[in-house]
């Protein structure tokens, strides 16, 4: 498999994932600051113009949710997945907490043309974004963890790579991490893991 990424994207979900569960994959990065999301090389592979996208055998798959559960699927003694029904849901409700709130959040910081034209429009959109992605984090300090330093507690889940990704933007977004001591220990324990210090090593995570 190949999956195409940009450096500190929600791409790095992806790359986390593939590599918790063991998986062989190339990386191909795909440069946002020379617009290459753009050309038809690129949007041959996604016409969405974003990442990530995950070339398999069988095409290529785009969407974070549905790469993550891809690759769960594919292994499942990796264990990135509940098996109980009810842990499972409440695992894809964060996940899709993440994707359709909390990155929407972020990106009317840097991608308010994708809603708006007016240059006021787009400031608003922008000003907002720290009171926004604070309350994101205020909901998650609120309602995940648990009893355990992941999302769900004390295992990681397809849904902690996820958060992980979009932690990296909460300075830029104006967040103070420390106010969150859940979201805190969570960020420095997925630090810690060999996925995410290799992902480093490789300039997926900076």
């Amino acid at each position: 498999m190949k999956l195409f990424y940009s450096p500190n994207s929600v791409a790095v979900a992806s790359a986390i994932t593939l590599q918790e569960a063991g998986l062989p994959y190339e990386l191909a990065r795909v440069d946002f600051a020379k617009a290459a999301q753009t050309t038809p090389e690129y949007l041959s592979i996604n016409p969405k113009a974003r990442v990530p996208a995950l070339a398999t055998d069988q095409g290529i798959l785009t969407e974070t949710g549905a790469i993550l559960e891809y690759i769960a699927a594919l292994t499942p003694k990796a264990g990135l997945m509940p098996t109980e029904p009810w842990a499972a849901a409440q695992t894809r409700a964060i996940m899709g907490y993440l994707g359709s709130t909390m990155h929407v959040a972020h990106a009317h910081g840097a991608r308010g043309a994708r809603w708006a034209t007016e240059q006021s429009a787009l400031e608003d959109m922008r000003a907002m974004v720290p009171q926004t992605m604070t309350a994101c984090c205020t909901y998650l300090e609120e309602n995940a963890f648990g009893d355990g330093p992941y999302v769900m507690g004390a295992s990681m889940t397809l849904a902690d790579p996820w958060l992980y990704a979009i932690s990296l933007w909460l300075k830029g977004d104006g967040v103070i991490l420390a106010d969150f001591p859940k979201l805190t220990r969570f960020t420095e324990t997925m630090a810690q893991r060999d996925s995410v210090r290799v992902l480093r090593k490789k300039g997926v995570i900076k």
